[in-house]
């Protein structure tokens, strides 16, 4: 008599399949989320950049610094709302968050525009995308455990939001403003292979708690990408001047 599991396979054989594909639709989303919110961001930004009244109340007043602030507030307490709070909260958590970041980065493109060097923008969305990319797949696809990485990048970030902190008002040094760009874009670019591996372990199958995940890996993920793509063009901008 045949055997049933050479024809349609195993029980496991097809509870993998299950998995592989409800994971495949999972990282889908998350990345789908992330790319709404770039882009969201992005149309924020160039709005804004393009009302130099508005740019100029943003730069030369407290609003920056209270959009700042709002971003590391909600770095910190978006994740808990969004895994234990409603779903309407944890959605508008996310696109506040992306709002804000946009507010932040309008004076700087409008900074490029002005001098002529929109292209270094561009540049700076391709080397991100790039840059990241790479790093989401590398942590999507590798067989070690990176969460050891954790605790050393949150120190890393903690001592480079400092450093930047401090050039900010108190040093305003190029080169100090430099070197903090090219440590941001190493430490997150590990962080972006380090979220991509943690987001990848918290599917479930089946679980009602795969979409509330879903919105947190994207809302993590886009982070990543946002301040890469924010010390990026920096650096552009630092090496061409």
């Amino acid at each position: 008599m045949n055997d049933p599991r050479i024809q349609y396979g195993s029980t496991a054989d097809r509870a993998g399949v299950a998995i592989d594909q409800g994971l495949r639709q999972y990282m889908l989303g998350v990345y789908n989320y992330m790319a709404l919110a770039v882009a969201g961001t992005g149309l924020i930004s160039m709005l804004m950049a393009g009302n130099p009244a508005l740019v100029y109340q943003i730069a030369a007043t407290p609003l920056k610094w209270v959009a700042f602030i709002g971003i590391l507030g909600l770095g910190w307490f978006a994740p808990r709302v969004m895994f234990s709070g409603s779903k309407i909260m944890a959605h508008g958590m996310f696109w506040l968050y992306a709002a804000l970041w946009g507010v932040l980065i309008a004076p700087m493109l409008y900074a490029f525009q002005q001098a002529g060097a929109a292209q270094d923008i561009y540049r700076a969305f391709f080397i991100t995308a790039s840059v990241f990319g790479a790093m989401s797949l590398y942590g999507y696809t590798t067989k070690k455990d990176l969460s050891g990485w954790g605790s050393f990048l949150f120190m890393a970030c903690i001592g480079l939001l400092i450093a930047i902190v401090v050039n900010a008002i108190i040093f305003q040094s190029t080169m100090m403003s430099l070197l903090t760009s090219c440590g941001v874009v190493l430490i997150f670019s590990g962080i972006t292979a380090y979220e991509t591996q943690m987001i990848k372990s918290f599917y479930r199958e089946g679980s009602a708690m795969n979409e509330r995940a879903a919105i947190f890996g994207a809302f993590a993920l886009y982070g990543s990408f946002v301040t890469l793509f924010v010390h990026i063009l920096n650096i552009l901008g630092i090496m061409r001047d």
